[in-house]
């Protein structure tokens, strides 16, 4: 049978780090309401908002160079790309292609996968389902995002400005036949499209006329269209639900438990939701891995950067049950179960 085993694994962020304590001095709030709140005491943003070098794409490459280093593959052994983000360079075309270009890899496919924070799970899930199917041997799976270009950095925006931060995380996901190596045991994907308008960003859309708008109106275009906007409680209320949900999905569907986890490592939206789903689920503290304290909310980025940097700091190691799942905006939710 074949199995998909995550054989390389990388992360980067730019290396401007913004404090709670720095965005205080751009909106009305401070340390202790943030963290409070949060749990986030600092995320990375690049240097510059408007910086056409330091894009969602380059920090994919930047993550993907690290990946492919860990086992001695180069971008030639790729043959799939998913590349999961909801802050693409372009409105059009998707990242996959521009990361295809910057690795150098031959005319693969590559997939632009849109579910925001489930995104990465999304994309880990179908591209199990190639592997498993023998369509593919060596997938790219990547998860990045540079929110700080589309955030609003006002008192209006600082419920959700405090939040997002950037960066990138990718993994090889690779065939195998060996009856020793790990797998990933089971997937599960949901969606919720009703409450859409709970966690979104409406511009540029079809949907608002953006284009005439913006050229013919500047003034009338709000800033709740072109911001993003978030019901925090109503999100909250959302999340610790649906974890536990998909959580023991994929626990069943494999014939596991929670006893039988090494680790947990969730989507990381707001340390509060974490610990709350961990008490919930009865989960240890050594058992769940967070860094949104350093990293803040990267969206698609946030499950392979925790993931990169739990295998770095040897929380995770070969043999390790292993549970990755995510909410978010949609409403989409998700888990991906594998043994490392």
């Amino acid at each position: 049978m074949t199995k998909s085993i995550i054989k390389g694994i990388g992360h980067y962020v730019p290396e401007n780090i913004v404090t709670n304590d720095n965005l205080s001095k751009l909106m009305n709030t401070n340390d202790e309401w943030i963290t409070e709140r949060t749990g986030i005491k600092e995320r990375h943003h690049r240097k510059n908002r408007n910086d056409s070098e330091e894009t969602t794409a380059f920090l994919a490459f930047k993550a993907s160079q690290k990946a492919l280093k860990m086992p001695g593959l180069s971008a030639k052994d790729i043959d799939y790309i998913v590349f999961a983000t909801l802050s693409p360079d372009y409105y059009f075309p998707g990242c996959g292609v521009l990361l295809q270009e910057m690795l150098g890899c031959d005319t693969i496919g590559a997939l632009d996968v849109r579910n925001q924070c489930s995104g990465f799970v999304y994309a880990m899930s179908v591209a199990n389902a190639f592997i498993k199917s023998k369509m593919y041997k060596n997938i790219l799976v990547v998860g990045a995002e540079v929110h700080s270009f589309g955030l609003d950095f006002s008192d209006a925006g600082r419920g959700v400005s405090v939040i997002f931060g950037d960066g990138a995380g990718a993994v090889i996901l690779s065939a195998s036949e060996d009856e020793n190596a790990g797998d990933i045991l089971s997937t599960n994907m949901h969606s919720e499209g009703k409450y859409a308008d709970e966690l979104c960003t409406k511009f540029p859309g079809s949907k608002y006329g953006w284009s005439d708008r913006m050229r013919l109106e500047p003034e009338n275009v709000t800033d709740a269209e072109i911001y993003p906007v978030m019901n925090g409680n109503f999100v909250f209320k959302h999340a610790v639900t649906r974890f536990p949900e998909t959580m023991l999905e994929a626990l069943n569907a494999a014939g596991k438990t929670v006893e039988d986890l090494d680790m947990f490592i969730p989507h990381q939206a707001n340390l509060r939701i974490a610990q709350f789903v961990q008490q919930k689920m009865g989960l240890p503290e050594d058992k769940v891995f967070n860094n949104i304290q350093k990293y803040g909310n990267t969206t698609a980025a946030s499950i392979p950067i925790a993931l990169s940097e739990a295998i770095e700091q040897g929380k995770v190691n070969r043999g390790d049950l292993v549970l990755l799942s995510a909410f978010g905006s949609g409403f989409t939710w998700g888990s991906v179960l594998f043994e490392f």
